[in-house]
């Protein structure tokens, strides 16, 4: 098995410039995945990645082990664990860099369910809306202009492997999105006259959620282009939740639903 031991190697070059730039992930098509855990659920999504470095003194973990032997000999290389440290971007990543190609963007969805995201811009909060959308039984995401880049490292750490069971549409144009959409189309709003979440018949497929940024919510005209406007009620007198708890909420509630009705 190789082994890195310069910080001038390049391939520890191009993971480290990598990990620090969007505009390096979008033209080379390639993301960095940091820790054991994210290695683990991608190669149980069936996917492998192109290069894996593990850090020297990792090789005698049981649970380095385990990844080791489902990947091909080819793919593995072990460097100073003082150098990933280095080149990662997470304390406790667990050392192991692994390098994925992004997955081809699909097709903006017309149909079926999906969540919708309008300038959402901090990498926990976006990691976390994928997070629930996978665990939630929705399985495209798209992605507005604006939003945080879905292949960021904190993105990746915050989803937890959910990238891995979603179709992510990102840099999309929602205009362009919601002219072609065709199911029904729910913005979570406190402007209006908002339906409460818990009055709503969720049981059908193909609803499209809507949520917007942090500080500013969705903009009037997607908000405008929506069937309904939706509130989640609270205790008076309390803040308003963050788009990731409300995005949570609202896609659970949906699930619940439609777990009863099986």
């Amino acid at each position: 098995m190789k082994h890195i031991q310069s910080p001038h190697n390049p391939e520890l070059k191009q993971f480290a410039k990598l990990l620090s730039s969007a505009k390096e992930r979008r033209r080379s098509g390639f993301a960095v995945l940091e820790g054991a855990h994210l290695l683990d659920a991608c190669l149980n999504a069936g996917l492998l990645p192109q290069r894996v470095l593990v850090p020297d003194d990792k090789l005698a973990d049981d649970e380095t082990a385990a990844l080791l032997a489902r990947l091909p000999e080819r793919c593995a290389a072990t460097a100073d664990s003082r150098l990933l440290t280095q080149a990662g971007s997470l304390n406790d990543g667990g050392g192991i860099l692994s390098l994925l190609a992004v997955p081809p963007a699909p097709k903006l969805p017309q149909q079926g369910d999906c969540v919708v995201l309008e300038a959402v811009q901090d990498p926990g909060n976006l990691g976390t809306v994928l997070r629930s959308a996978a665990a939630a039984g929705v399985r495209t995401v798209v992605l507005g202009k604006g939003c945080a880049d879905a292949y960021a490292p904190k993105v990746l750490r915050a989803g937890m492997g959910a990238h891995f069971a979603l179709e992510i549409c990102e840099r999309a144009d929602l205009a362009a999105w919601r002219a072609d959409y065709r199911g029904r189309v729910l913005a979570t709003t406190l402007g209006g006259r908002p339906q409460s979440l818990y009055s709503l018949d969720l049981r059908g497929a193909g609803h499209a959620w809507l949520f917007g940024n942090e500080g500013s919510g969705l903009s009037a005209e997607l908000a405008g282009s929506a069937d309904e406007t939706v509130l989640i009620p609270m205790q008076p007198g309390t803040e308003s939740l963050n788009v990731a708890m409300a995005a949570t909420v609202c896609l659970f509630e949906q699930f619940r639903q439609r777990l009863q009705a099986a």
